[in-house]
């Protein structure tokens, strides 16, 4: 019989010791084995196969996607009191983060979690600069909670994210910038710690 394989698979009889040479047939025997040892390697494909139907080649095809994968994640967490009046973005101490694309044609996530304090009817806004350039036109950040221990000032939280597309492979800094409308923005107040993240993703 020829085989089934891979369509189904085959139900192969065994010989027994007191059966003959003819029955089964022995060279049948072979052949079916033979067949059915011919269409797995065909179905499994040989050592780099351009057969696209064969297994080698699909798993190849599997491990060659890289778009999309996490390259690296680089992390900073700052516990530095930072706090400012200016009005116009000014650096907060402490919070950035390098990383170095492993390709130019990579992208970079970046994430920001902030707890911040304002002055009382007070806004802050928040932005991350890559170099020179302002990732985006500024978060407001300002909370509408109120710290119940105080009258002077509200509680707030900033999260920022932006997907980046640095075009490079050398060391890329990304820096948290703050500025305020009126009054008092303050970063890390009392110890409390904020992250910034980037994370590298295959393009």
């Amino acid at each position: 019989m020829a085989t089934n394989f891979p369509a189904s698979l085959d139900t192969l009889t065994n010989p027994t010791s007191s059966d003959s040479l003819s029955s089964p047939s022995h060279s049948a025997q072979h052949a079916n084995v033979n067949d059915a040892v011919e269409a797995l390697q065909a179905k499994v494909g040989a050592d780099s196969s351009a057969v696209t139907s064969s297994l080698d080649y699909k798993v190849a095809q599997l491990e060659a996607i890289s778009h999309g994968k996490i390259l690296q994640v680089v992390s900073t967490t700052s516990q530095t009191h930072f706090s400012t009046t200016s009005g116009a973005f000014t650096t907060v101490t402490g919070l950035a983060v390098t990383i170095t694309p492993t390709s130019a044609t990579s992208k970079v996530l970046v994430l920001l979690t902030a707890g911040i304090y304002t002055s009382t009817n007070n806004q802050a806004y928040v932005t991350i600069y890559r170099g020179a350039t302002n990732l985006g036109n500024g978060i407001e950040g300002f909370g509408a909670m109120r710290d119940a221990s105080a009258t002077s000032h509200n509680m707030g939280f900033a999260a920022a994210s932006f997907l980046d597309s640095p075009a490079t492979t050398s060391a890329t800094t990304y820096q948290v910038y703050t500025a305020t409308n009126t009054g008092q923005v303050i970063f890390m107040h009392n110890g409390k710690a904020c992250t910034i993240t980037a994370i590298e993703v295959a393009a």
